[in-house]
């Protein structure tokens, strides 16, 4: 049952001021308004929580996130049935995307529990060794502390209260403070409650996490400036993204704002694999186009092409399968009137022809394709810029030469795409150094709609795909954003942290490096 009110250490508080959910069906519920002093009371509390939680073992953190998991499965009709109102995604979805987020709270339990990710390392004493000897020295990550986490819009169960920022801050040690998306209230408590309860179970601190449900902005801007939060996760906006990082830099104490903001997600479709699959590749793109509404950080909004009959095949296979998919419920009114709004803005430019489009109001949300010349789009900004819904735009490209210009003139990327037969492997190799500088992930004939929770998955990118390029938010990897390494020099071992001495008594540990 949901109460609508915010969990803090452990205690759900309600307040005066509320505000309403926006569903896409069902009924309206009311839930608090956060405040400066509740992110106040949570982050203390999650301050005091790491001096406990950030120097348990890693079996500990491994039973909370497989516990969380467990709990949120105990709850999950009712997140399904409370997550398809709020968003308007089907019940299906939803379901999977519950599976993905408690099998990857499962994955980065086993994964710490192997300890690969401390990245331990010993360089032993060597007392003989001259002109000076050599200090034992041994090096190990370290959690950082609090973390606060934004919930996205587009999963609200996967990037959002228990998902892929939390999971990970959780796995490395760091107690978690949640703001959560107004787009998704409810749906964001259940998960919330599935965490008070692991957290009972266990006996850990209830600092260990918090969520505040949201609604106002100046509970965003006390959590990234407060001084005992060490990091940020964001999945977002550019707009949105890009003011918080801002206010993360300019603290007296600067920290990392691991942001996924924007992505275009390019596809290139090379002559040859053109002339043999050009309606196959049309038919996968559009399905990938409107998979969801569009509402993928991972959406191939963008296709770059060679201008010709084979190009031709392309668009209208492309277009007759955009032609069969109707009106799409949108995660809120605000998205899908700004998909309206980037839609007419492309539509306003010069040279761009309008091949496909249909009106939509409201939530909904139709395919638009456009056409465009690549010198209009080399020379305007605007046109590169996402559009967050089931938007395609053609680039058409009169060369290789004009393609690769295309290639080096993208911002940072997710991910880019080469649809390519073997034969068009010389054009692939020259086009290859410039892709992997753009994007976090590079896919040969694929669609980049999808991302695997594993150990090789990188989600993220240069900026804007991301704000660290350095990083992923997804896969285990991603529990690397929240660790610092940390060297102990002569360090008795009655004062060095668990993790390391696990990691000495460990001889087969193929990632604790013991040099002499």
């Amino acid at each position: 049952m949901l109460n609508g009110k915010h969990l803090i250490a452990g205690s759900w508080i309600g307040g005066d001021n509320t505000f309403a959910s926006q569903p896409a069906h069902g009924s309206a519920q009311n839930f608090a308004v956060g405040s400066v002093d509740l992110v106040g009371r949570a982050c203390d509390s999650a301050e005091e929580a790491f001096c406990d939680y950030g120097y348990s073992s890693v079996e500990t953190r491994a039973a909370f996130l497989n516990r969380i998991a467990d709990e949120i499965d105990v709850l999950g009709d009712e997140i399904t049935l409370i997550g398809s109102q709020e968003t308007g995604l089907p019940e299906a979805r939803l379901i999977g995307e519950r599976g993905r987020t408690t099998s990857q709270l499962r994955l980065f339990a086993t994964h710490i529990l192997k300890g690969d990710y401390l990245d331990r390392r010993h360089d032993a004493a060597i007392a003989e060794r001259m002109p000076v000897p050599r200090y034992d020295l041994q090096l190990v990550q370290r959690p950082i502390g609090p973390v606060a986490v934004f919930g996205a819009s587009n999963f609200p169960l996967a990037f959002s209260t228990a998902g892929g920022d939390t999971a990970s801050a959780l796995a490395a040690g760091c107690p978690v403070i949640v703001k959560g998306h107004r787009a998704h209230p409810g749906t964001g408590e259940l998960v919330a409650q599935a965490i008070d309860q692991a957290i009972k179970a266990l006996k850990l601190h209830p600092g260990v996490f918090s969520m505040i449900h949201g609604e106002s902005r100046d509970v965003g801007t006390a959590l990234v400036q407060h001084p005992l939060i060490k990091a940020v996760g964001f999945t977002g906006s550019l707009e949105g993204g890009r003011a918080l990082f801002n206010l993360c830099a300019a603290r007296e104490e600067p920290i990392p704002f691991f942001g996924e903001l924007g992505s275009v997600n390019p596809m290139f479709l090379l002559p040859h694999a053109l002339s043999s699959r050009a309606k196959a590749i049309g038919e996968g793109w559009a399905g990938s186009l409107t998979m969801g509404a569009g509402q993928f950080c991972t959406n191939p909004g963008i296709v770059v092409v060679q201008a010709g009959a084979d190009a031709d095949l392309f668009i209208s296979t492309a277009l007759n399968a955009l032609e069969q998919v109707g009106a799409q419920t949108m995660l809120t009114d605000s998205i899908a009137a700004d998909y309206r709004d980037g839609r007419d803005r492309i539509r306003a430019e010069t040279n761009v022809q309008e091949i496909f489009t249909a009106s939509c109001d409201l939530r909904k949300a139709t395919p638009n394709l456009f056409r465009v010349p690549a010198h209009k789009w080399l020379s305007t900004e605007a046109l590169a810029e996402e559009v967050f819904g089931p938007l395609g735009l053609i680039i058409e490209v009169g060369s290789a030469e004009q393609m690769m210009e295309v290639a080096n003139s993208l911002k940072g990327q997710l991910t880019c795409t080469l649809h390519m037969d073997e034969a068009d492997t010389e054009q692939a190799r020259k086009l290859m150094p410039v892709l992997e500088r753009k994007a976090g992930r590079v896919l040969v004939n694929g669609f980049p709609t999808g991302v695997e929770v594993c150990d090789a998955m990188v989600h993220g990118g240069p900026y804007p795909a991301s704000t660290n390029f350095g990083a992923t938010s997804v896969g285990t990897l991603s529990i690397r954003r929240f660790l610092r390494p940390v060297c102990y020099q002569n360090v008795p071992a009655s004062l060095l942290p668990q993790d390391l001495i696990q990691g000495a008594s460990v001889v087969s540990n193929t990632n604790y490096r013991r040099n002499t």
